[in-house]
C-alpha cells in the first residue's frame, strides 16, 4: 500500500471438504477451486508489521499471538471467530531496533508460556501477565531464525540462527546449552520437533540440506528404542523360519 509493502495477518476457514476427517484425498475432489473463506483481520496498523502468528497450541482455537515489529499482541476470537479483539499485549524494550523475527506457544504449562526471538536475544514470557520469565541473550552468534519447543518434555526449546547451529536449552537454566548441533554450513532456517518421537529434529538452511538429526540423549525417552518397520518384518520372516 501506498509504496510500501506491508505484512498483515488475517484470519481464513477452510472448505468443509477440506476438514480433517474427511475421506476424500485432495486428487479425488472435482476440479473446482475451493475458495477459502476470509473471517477476520488482524489489525496491524497500530503495530507494524506481522512477523509471525501463533495458535495456542490446546484448548478451542480462539486465542491467536501475533508478533509485529516489537510488539507481542494476545488476540481473543470472537463470534465464532469472525471478530478478533485484541486482550492483551506487551512491547519489548530497549535501544536500537528491536523487532521480532520468530515464536514458539508452549504446548506445556496449561499453555501459559511463549518463547520469541530478537536478533540474537530468546525470551519467554507468561502470557497472564506479559511479562518476560527468561532471557537467553546471545543464544546465538547472529540472527536467531526459528524456535520450537520439544512436545514432549517440558522446559526443552530448540533454537536455530545465521550462525549455522541449532541449539536445545532447558528454559529452567539458560546460561548455557543442553546441546548444541553444528551440521549445516549455513543461516539455518527452521527446527521442527517430531511430535511422536521428540528425539528426532528436522532443520532446514540456506546451505540447500533438509537435515534429519537424532537426539536420542535429550529426548524423553532416553533410553528407548525406535523401532522400524523393517526391523519388524526382518523379525516376523525370522519367526516364520523358526517354526
Amino acid at each position: 500500500s501506498d509504496t510500501k509493502v506491508m505484512t498483515c495477518a488475517a484470519v481464513w476457514r477452510m472448505p468443509k471438504e477440506l476438514e480433517s476427517g474427511s475421506h476424500e484425498s485432495p486428487d479425488d475432489s472435482s476440479s473446482n477451486t475451493q475458495t477459502l473463506e476470509l473471517l477476520c483481520h488482524l489489525d496491524n496498523t497500530a503495530h507494524g508489521n506481522m512477523a509471525c502468528v501463533m495458535w495456542e497450541p490446546m484448548g478451542d482455537g480462539k486465542k491467536i499471538i501475533s508478533l509485529a515489529d516489537n510488539n507481542i499482541l494476545l488476540w481473543d476470537l470472537q463470534e465464532s471467530s469472525a471478530k478478533a479483539v485484541l486482550s492483551s499485549s506487551a512491547a519489548l524494550e530497549g535501544k536500537g531496533q528491536l523487532k521480532f523475527t520468530s515464536g514458539r506457544w508452549s504446548p506445556h504449562h496449561n499453555c501459559t508460556q511463549i518463547a520469541t526471538a530478537n536478533d540474537t536475544t530468546v525470551r519467554g514470557w507468561d502470557t497472564r501477565s506479559m511479562r518476560q520469565i527468561y532471557s537467553i541473550e546471545n543464544a546465538h552468534g547472529q540472527l536467531v531464525r526459528d524456535l520450537d519447543f520439544n512436545p514432549n518434555k517440558q522446559y526443552y526449546l530448540a533454537s536455530c540462527g545465521d550462525d549455522c547451529k541449532v541449539k536445545f536449552w532447558d528454559t529452567r537454566n539458560v546460561a548455557e546449552p543442553v546441546k548444541t548441533l553444528e551440521e549445516h554450513s549455513h543461516w539455518v532456517w527452521n527446527v521442527r520437533y517430531n511430535h511422536s518421537h521428540d528425539q528426532l529434529i528436522l532443520t532446514g538452511s540456506s546451505d540447500s540440506r533438509v537435515i534429519l538429526s537424532n537426539m536420542v540423549s535429550i529426548s524423553s525417552e532416553p533410553f528407548g528404542h525406535m523401532v522400524d518397520d523393517d526391523e519388524l518384518s526382518d523379525q516376523e520372516d525370522q519367526h516364520q523360519e523358526e517354526k
